[in-house]
């Protein structure tokens, strides 16, 4: 069989493969801090016996865009947004301490502080854990403070700092819980230069209109490479009648 049948059809099937990450984008356009994937294609040679002539398409993804979101004012007071650079440090995959803009924050029925996917925030000495209150206030610079329940307004306790960290950008990833790991080193200390936003969110950075656009054109591209497909297979059989005439 023709070889260009199957570097169209390794095409048609990373061409789906960038759909699926593309759809993954505009499906979180209304995600609190979700970071947008960046999806591109490459030719890969074949390697193996012989000279490497034969080269195929191969879709990757090279990272995330790690850039800020709109800041939206929500006015609840378990919400928070990152001023800025810097990120929310949070309990990640496998206990190991993961970053996250998602400030939609809540206190479990057990009285831990978490995200809203349910991620576990971390304080400067572990998981934050919130008493019941009758008012809970989030400084600047993460300092949580709370008014206990059934005491005036007065009376201001100060439970914990969220710990808010800076790494370099280039030592972090996104994984495929959704949330940032570093590459490589031990976690970071709380910066003090990170502050927050009381009542407010980040929301995702994903261009609904750019991945409408992009999901358009892979469409296109998907159309191409089953065309190519189509008229290889109509050649081949062409070739093999004018091979029963002979």
């Amino acid at each position: 069989m023709d070889r260009s049948l199957y570097i169209a059809m390794s095409g048609a099937k990373q061409t789906l493969l960038a759909q699926t990450a593309n759809a993954n984008n505009l499906a979180n356009t209304q995600t609190t801090g979700f970071k947008s994937d960046f999806e591109q294609f490459r030719a890969m040679p074949v390697f193996g016996p012989g000279y490497p002539a034969r080269v195929y398409a191969m879709t990757e993804r090279p990272g995330s865009d790690l850039s800020m979101g709109p800041i939206q004012t929500t006015g609840r007071e378990l919400d928070v947004a990152v001023k800025g650079e810097g990120w929310l440090a949070v309990d990640g995959k496998d206990g190991a301490e993961a970053y996250t803009r998602a400030g939609d924050l809540r206190v479990t029925p057990e009285g831990l502080l978490q995200t809203g996917s349910g991620r576990q925030l971390l304080g400067e000495d572990g998981p934050i854990a919130i008493p019941p209150y009758n008012k809970i206030d989030i400084g600047r610079d993460g300092t949580i403070s709370i008014v206990p329940q059934g005491q005036n307004g007065a009376t201001l306790v100060v439970l914990d700092r969220i710990k808010l960290v800076k790494p370099d950008v280039n030592n972090l990833e996104k994984r495929d819980d959704g949330l940032i790991y570093l590459k490589q080193g031990q976690p970071p200390a709380p910066d003090a230069d990170v502050t927050l936003v009381q009542g407010a969110l980040e929301g995702s950075n994903v261009n609904a209109i750019g991945a409408m656009v992009d999901m358009i054109e892979l469409a296109r591209n998907f159309e191409l490479q089953t065309k190519v497909m189509k008229d290889i297979d109509d050649n081949s059989a062409v070739t093999a009648k004018l091979m029963q005439m002979a």
